[in-house]
């Protein structure tokens, strides 16, 4: 199978050309550029691409309901800050039932903060962000390879469940190259019913978020409820290392997982016994392996280059089974895997 050497912010373009996308419209900013100048070039090549450079954050995310109501794979992307501004449109997305994936690489915050690789922004991709009772499935890939496929499985959950799909990933996973072996194209799997086509065919359809009957409204978010509990259980997706015989697990995602993993390879090797479980959905959010995990293991060390934010779903997904620390390095700080491993050994004495 041929390799490619190529960015992360690449290769989540091409993997997103592959996977069907015909629309996409972003803004600049740093460190995700790359994706939104691979798109400007590519897209124009794919048939029936469209590439737009909109006005704003707001603006992008709002032409990408429209495409997506209009029946095109659409997509969007930016960083941090720049999905702040994309919240309100990903709330309309959702309640209006409109596939469509959101790539976030985070840098730090919060405010502008820096434009360096964090992952400070797990409470916004995991509870929603804007405002609402509403879902929006994350993926969080931990290397360029992970970050291509799930970009093209992204695309089928949107479609699938009609519902938008973040990716996670930070300025590290984007920026940095690696060999990626790209899946084959995909062809779309989505029902012409919810398409608006203009053409006065049939009975007149409408999208819509705002319900202003109280119980008509009710009823919409029970129905949206209905949906995420059948994504609840049928998407959580995650990796376990090395935790046959671990009495130490780490619970790491994204880049902070790769750096996990190099730790814990040094650790096993001077006879500590650590392993890891890695979240690949952020949301669903993989409680129930955590669990089962503690039935037989008292320890677990939560890594994050963060100030802790995903610790709060470990911590209720453990139910008080088990003792739980934290390690974090904020603000665009990437710790060493040689740093990470000196914080293990600390907690694994206790």
């Amino acid at each position: 199978m041929d390799k490619t050497l190529i960015s992360g912010n690449w290769a989540c373009g091409e993997a997103a050309i592959r996977a069907g996308c015909r629309f996409y419209a972003g803004y600049p900013i740093t460190p995700q550029n790359e994706l939104t100048e691979y798109m400007a070039e590519h897209m124009r090549q794919a048939e029936g691409g469209t590439f737009i450079q909109a006005e704003s954050e707001i603006a992008a995310v709002n032409m990408v309901l429209g495409a997506s109501a209009a029946g095109a794979r659409a997509m969007t992307s930016s960083s941090s800050p720049g999905i702040s501004l994309k919240q309100e449109g990903i709330s309309a997305l959702a309640a209006d039932e409109l596939p469509a994936v959101v790539v976030n690489m985070m840098r730090g915050g919060p405010g502008l903060g820096n434009i360096l690789p964090s992952q400070g922004d797990y409470f916004q991709a995991t509870r929603g962000g804007g405002h609402g009772d509403y879902r929006t499935i994350v993926l969080a890939p931990s290397s360029v390879q992970e970050l291509a496929d799930l970009t093209m499985d992204a695309f089928d959950l949107a479609d699938a469940y009609r519902n938008p799909v973040m990716i996670l990933g930070d300025g590290m996973t984007g920026q940095m190259m690696e060999p990626v072996v790209f899946g084959k194209p995909r062809p779309r799997h989505y029902s012409e019913k919810y398409v608006l086509k203009g053409s006065g065919e049939g009975k007149s359809r409408f999208i819509r978020a705002l319900i202003l009957d109280a119980l008509r409204m009710e009823e919409h978010n029970w129905k949206l409820v209905r949906k995420y509990t059948v994504i609840a259980q049928k998407e959580v997706r995650f990796e376990t290392f090395r935790t046959g015989n671990a009495k130490l697990v780490i619970i790491a995602y994204g880049i902070a997982a790769r750096i996990a993993k190099g730790a814990i390879n040094r650790l096993r090797d001077s006879g500590y016994k650590v392993g890891l479980i890695r979240p690949i959905t952020l949301w669903p959010f993989p409680a129930q392996i955590i669990r089962d995990t503690a039935e037989r293991i008292g320890k677990f060390l939560v890594f994050e280059m963060s100030t802790g934010q995903m610790l709060e779903d470990v911590q209720l997904a453990l139910e008080g089974r088990a003792r739980v620390s934290f390690y974090g390095r904020p603000g665009g700080v990437v710790p060493t895997p040689a740093e990470l491993a000196k914080a293990i050994v600390q907690e694994y004495q206790r």
